[in-house]
């Protein structure tokens, strides 16, 4: 079984997640423990997508 880590987004660090080529992630929150941030992703054979969160917005009364 050869395997990947997952490297997170922002730090660009190892995460504690190993993927192999036909690992499939949607709308996936990978938490990095290094910089304590989640960050929603897509996954398909090793490619990595990051997902945008829209900011959250005032409501008005």
């Amino acid at each position: 079984m050869v395997g990947q880590w997952l490297i997170c987004p922002v730090c660009q660090q190892k995460t504690r997640l190993r993927i192999q080529e036909n690992t499939e992630f949607k709308n996936f929150p990978l938490y990095c423990p290094k910089c304590k941030q989640e960050t929603l992703i897509d996954v398909n054979k090793f490619k990595i997508t990051i997902i945008k969160e829209p900011d959250a917005k005032t409501q008005s009364r």
